[in-house]
């Protein structure tokens, strides 16, 4: 393996300024558009692949690294496992490592419970090499323009190694809503909540739009690396899947939201400080978009399409479906939100702000289930959805 790779395998005012702390430096780790033609792609060199075992492998960004897999639900609690939220609490301290092993100490944050460890798809192996705030150029060979990124070689080049050692059957991409300054947005949403009171929509939209045709290109050049690499080591195009995947929103619309718009308690309480207007634009605007302009890239790539835009419908950030637990409540797969709230400094130990916004442990084991799913479906493109008051067990998908 390159150097330095590690891989997974199987008060209200204070708070509020806490909040706003936080949105200014938040690195979090996370499209209409007319999608240029494929490159045109080398002849497949004669199958030789490897007689290793098995595997299933993930590449990308934090939301199929894992990020956030510490958190099971949210809750405001200031000690302890915070009403029994956090993995990381070991009865006297906290240990991130025993969520993210030894990424989480370079920020990679691999959980035990990432999509490509949930899912169940009969590999023998299964690989995460995927990083929290990656982009696109984190994925691309070092030899064709790929950077390095918290100490690790381009992700390209890992898989090459992985690829040689294992007979790789599925391969998983999450990539480009870090080019497309995803943490900008929530960023600077959270800061016209908190002090400008005004909407950040129409900023976001025209800045989105500036960047997605060199995120959708930087998308389209990853899947084209990736192929690369598996024909230099000896597959065919036959010989595995790949997979493009889109983000879910981890906010609901202004309708599904559990908190008034006026007051403390949507941002202090819940960790979600946005006005109605920026989260129906979010929610039913700026996801739509990026996910349409995705699976146009996977269509002129020829990669299986997964639509995880809905993934989350209903078990949001303050989604008036779910709850908070308590200390004579704990947290529940069914109850409890499926998505990291804005952990903006509601107290001094809870957690990393980079853990916000992404699927926590219950939506990392619904992403999985939604693969495993995926896994039997050959062709295809599909969305998956939740069914409400289950558990990662009620995930099914719908053909797109």
């Amino acid at each position: 393996m390159p150097e330095n790779c590690s891989s997974i395998t199987r008060s209200a005012p204070r708070l509020g300024r806490r909040l706003l702390t936080a949105a200014f430096a938040l690195p979090l780790a996370v499209a209409g558009l007319a999608v240029a033609a494929p490159a045109h792609a080398a002849p497949s060199a004669p199958s030789a692949i490897p007689s290793g075992p098995t595997a299933s492998v993930s590449l990308g960004d934090s939301y199929i690294s894992g990020e956030a897999g510490r958190w099971k639900g949210n809750a405001a609690g200031t000690s302890g496992s915070r009403n029994g939220t956090d993995r990381a609490w070991t009865g006297s301290s906290y240990d991130p490592s025993l969520v993210y092993g030894t990424t989480a100490a370079s920020g990679c944050d691999r959980s035990d419970v990432a999509e490509v460890l949930s899912a169940s798809t009969g590999a023998q192996n299964e690989i995460d090499l995927a990083c929290s705030g990656a982009v696109t150029a984190n994925v691309f060979r070092a030899s064709n323009g790929g950077q390095s990124y918290k100490g690790e070689a381009p992700q390209a080049d890992q898989l090459a190694a992985v690829a040689r050692q294992n007979n790789v059957k599925l391969i998983t991409l999450s990539i480009g809503g870090n080019d497309l300054g995803f943490a900008d947005v929530i960023s600077t949403c959270v800061q016209d909540y908190l002090i400008w009171y005004s909407y950040c929509h129409d900023s976001a939209q025209s800045s989105i739009d500036a960047k997605m045709p060199t995120a959708m290109a930087g998308v389209g050049k990853a899947i084209d690396e990736i192929r690369a690499v598996m024909a230099d080591a000896g597959y065919a195009q036959t010989d595995y899947r790949l997979v493009l995947q889109s983000y879910p929103s981890p906010i609901p619309r202004s309708a599904e939201m559990r908190y008034p718009e006026s007051g403390w308690t949507r941002s202090n309480t819940g960790g979600c400080p946005f006005w109605d207007g920026d989260a129906d634009w979010a929610r039913d605007s700026m996801v739509p978009q990026i996910t349409q302009a995705l699976a146009g890239v996977a269509s002129s790539k020829g990669a299986q399409f997964l639509d995880l835009s809905d993934m989350l419908q209903g078990r949001e950030v303050c989604s008036t479906a779910t709850r908070q637990p308590t200390s004579s409540s704990g947290p529940s797969a069914t109850t409890s939100e499926w998505a990291r709230f804005l952990d903006g400094g509601l107290n001094s130990t809870q957690g990393a702000l980079q853990e916000s916004m992404h699927p926590n442990y219950y939506g990392q084991q619904a992403v999985g289930r939604c693969l495993t799913l995926l896994w039997g479906r050959p062709s295809g493109d599909y969305a998956c959805r939740n069914t409400a008051g289950q558990d990662a067990a009620g995930m099914y998908l719908t053909a797109r």
